[in-house]
């Protein structure tokens, strides 16, 4: 009996472990996917070029309940910088720096309400060909085009991304705004949302409904890769959780019925004594399903430790231990031992006293 509670437990440890993991995994794959940028994008409907930035709090109000890790709003102009024609982007350097974590920076990000600029790798070539890294700390001049304003800009930093965005510029929103005469317009707004394709697909048709001026679109590249990644990771999950369920009701079934081959002699006494069958059929499958409790309720326990040390050791993160799940694998280790002492209990019935009693 005491193997059989050790099988119980392993089995439940197992089960309950890895229903954790399949509960919380996507999330916290979902936050680590998020180092890949943007998932969702928001743009201006028809043939619009901006919508009014007041459509970003109508957005952020639809995806309340998910978890948003950053929201980067961008209007980008071509501008003339040091007699250069250059695509220049304004934006929250706070937020983008959630969105796009992959950004190398050379120098640093510009802060909040200055006239600092962030050089693209490909850009800063330009100003300085020998040795880009020249350029940060040096001023440069910044206009609409000719007849316009001329502002001066500090080069805060150089930021590398392997991709066409080597060849922009960024200032701080505000100051584009102002530069171009187009204050409270926004181009584009990244958004970085964790949250399962189904989810998203909802969220996309739920904002182009309700938000007038704005069309969503999800980044395919990023959503679908992570979707994937997440269906075959659950598809794994319960594959291995499916085995150590087989697994365990056989190894309680042999044992059960090793105890039930040990208690014949006890059996055949009962019988001969008047037990019905009604009896024997309650005291065993009594003794697993008890049996099953107690395994359950120890193996919820290691579950959730085991489960915890997984998502540190994988994510750097902790999990909450969920009542609902402990339930779940108590109620499914009862049920299968219950199962499991199906086949011992139909031997144990089939106990004939008279032989068991003459010692054959």
């Amino acid at each position: 009996m005491l193997i059989a509670l050790i099988a119980v437990a392993v089995g439940a440890t197992i089960i309950s472990g890895m229903i954790t993991v399949y509960r919380e995994v996507p999330q916290q794959l979902g936050r680590e996917f998020r180092a890949y940028g943007a998932n969702f994008l928001i743009i201006p409907s028809g043939d619009e070029e901006n919508f009014d930035s007041e459509k970003i709090s109508e957005v952020e109000k639809i995806l309340q309940g998910n978890e948003i890790i950053g929201a980067a709003p961008f209007l980008y102009e071509k501008l003339e910088i040091n007699k250069q024609y250059i695509l220049t982007g304004g934006t929250d350097f706070e937020e983008l720096q959630k969105v796009s974590p992959y950004w190398q920076i050379e120098g640093r990000y510009p802060e909040k309400n200055s006239r600092e600029i962030l050089l693209g790798a490909e850009v800063a070539k330009i100003f300085s060909p020998y040795e880009v890294s020249n350029i940060i700390g040096q001023e440069v001049t910044l206009s609409a085009g000719e007849g316009t304003a001329m502002k001066k800009f500090l080069v805060s930093g150089i930021f590398s991304t392997g991709g066409k965005e080597e060849e922009f510029a960024f200032i701080n929103l505000d100051e584009m705004q102002k530069t171009v005469e187009k204050p409270s317009k926004v181009g584009l707004l990244q958004l970085s949302v964790v949250a399962e394709g189904e989810n998203l697909k909802t969220l996309e048709e739920k904002i182009s409904a309700e938000v007038e001026g704005v069309q969503p679109q999800l980044v395919q590249q990023i959503a679908n890769s992570e979707f994937n990644v997440l269906s075959k990771l659950q598809i794994l999950v319960l594959l291995v959780t499916a085995i150590v369920l087989i697994l365990t009701l056989i190894c309680v079934t042999t044992t059960m019925m090793a105890v039930v081959t040990e208690r014949r002699k006890e059996i055949g006494l009962k019988k001969a004594l008047g037990a019905a069958n009604e009896n024997i059929i309650r005291e065993f499958l009594g003794e697993g399903c008890l049996l099953g409790a107690f395994g359950g309720l120890l193996g919820s326990g290691l579950g959730y430790l085991f489960a915890e040390s997984v998502s540190i050791q994988v994510f750097g993160r902790g999990i909450y231990f969920s009542v609902s799940i402990a339930i779940f694998s108590v109620a499914l280790s009862i049920l299968v031992t219950g199962v499991a002492s199906l086949i011992p209990v139909r031997i144990a019935t089939n106990v004939d006293p008279a032989i068991v009693l003459r010692g054959e």
